[in-house]
């Protein structure tokens, strides 16, 4: 899809710089897909919450884990 956009300079040169991508267009698809993936990542932290409401030890949790 192209889009015409207004990016700060300064911005956009730090997203280069930092992600290292061939291209500006790259360079701001990789930001957009952190972006997102720490949303999702906060949203899931949200979802589950502390695992001493659920009455479990940290040894029964990673013992769950290692069980599967």
């Amino acid at each position: 899809m192209r889009i015409t956009l207004d990016i700060d300079s300064d911005l956009l040169e730090q997203i280069l710089r930092t992600t290292e991508a061939p291209s500006r267009s790259k360079a701001i698809e990789m930001a957009m897909r952190e972006f997102l993936r720490t949303r999702h990542r906060e949203g899931l932290n949200k979802l589950i919450g502390n695992y001493e409401e659920f009455d479990l030890t940290l040894e029964e949790l990673e013992g769950m884990r290692t069980e599967s």
